[in-house]
């Protein structure tokens, strides 16, 4: 509650303020700055996780193919288990054994409604997404892209916007959630997002944290969440491929973009809330001319 609870909060009052004035001449041109800067942060991100998940070429190759797929329409679930039992088949091809041992898949739920939501909707999907969501909060983003946006609940431009208040507030970025909900149906729409995200960690972790030690020493589960990993960081790549397609439209937003990626890797440990400001403030400067 104490690490959650102040970031919930902080983000509930800027997404009040962005519903009530987020829209206005003189805020867009803030806004305007705002998506091209976060962009550049997700991409920091992802690269940080590449250089950890990218153990051989074997596993660079799978990022490669869930990164297509991805990008292609397969779904992220599909995508990162399908990487994972890939893993599994590339770890007993390489020990020369032809039994390869099933596994359960998960049994996931499905918001069937397209066009509608409402607050027990808003629960469901985000409790599939918190109970899903492997590899970190950046992951988050290409789920919703999936989970809202696809299904007409949410602009992408609110995603990009939402992701900028994750970064700006204390706390897990998970608390944009919160953001989220509250576009969606207001304070309640806000609660049962956060209830939802949060949720599937608390409990997997309570269930699984003596026990994945021990999977970790199995080889074979080993190379299946290697892969994994990879899929993951294959994910955000191509959420971030997406919202530059939709951000990156003149030679402003390009030219914020481009900067905010060389200040990202050249002052690797900038707060990403300065990077988000100064998109903002740049935004508005251009905006200008």
């Amino acid at each position: 509650m104490c690490f959650i609870f102040p970031a919930v909060v902080i983000t509930s009052v800027l997404a009040w303020l962005y519903q009530t004035y987020g829209q206005l001449p003189e805020v867009a041109p803030f806004i305007y700055g705002i998506k091209p800067a976060v962009i550049s942060i997700i991409i920091i991100a992802a690269f940080r996780l590449g250089k950890k998940a990218l153990k051989n070429t074997e596993l660079a190759i799978l990022g490669i193919v869930t990164l297509v797929a991805s990008l292609l329409g397969v779904h992220e679930i599909i995508a990162l288990f399908g990487c994972g039992f890939l893993g599994l088949g590339l770890y007993y091809f390489k020990q020369n054994t032809g039994a390869l041992k099933s596994f359960i898949p998960l049994l996931l739920f499905q918001v069937t409604d397209p066009t509608k939501i409402g607050t027990f909707k808003i629960f469901l999907t985000f409790l599939k997404v918190g109970a899903i969501l492997y590899g970190s909060g950046y992951v988050l983003f290409a789920f919703l892209d999936t989970e809202l946006v696809a299904n007409g609940w949410l602009t992408r431009q609110a995603l990009i916007d939402a992701i900028a208040i994750g970064q700006l507030t204390p706390g897990p970025v998970l608390s944009t959630a919160t953001f989220i909900g509250w576009q969606m149906n207001g304070i309640a729409g806000a609660i049962v997002a956060t209830l939802g995200i949060f949720l599937p960690s608390f409990l997997f972790v309570l269930i699984l944290h003596p026990l994945i030690p021990k999977m970790r020493r199995l080889k074979a589960i080993g190379a299946f969440l290697d892969a994994v990993n990879v899929a993951a960081v294959a994910l955000i790549v191509a959420v971030c491929v997406e919202m530059a397609r939709d951000t990156l439209t003149d030679w402003r937003t390009i030219l914020i973009g481009a900067a905010s990626l060389i200040i990202v890797f050249v002052f690797k440990k900038m707060n990403s809330a300065f990077i988000v400001l100064g998109g903002a403030l740049v935004g508005f400067l251009l905006t200008l001319i």
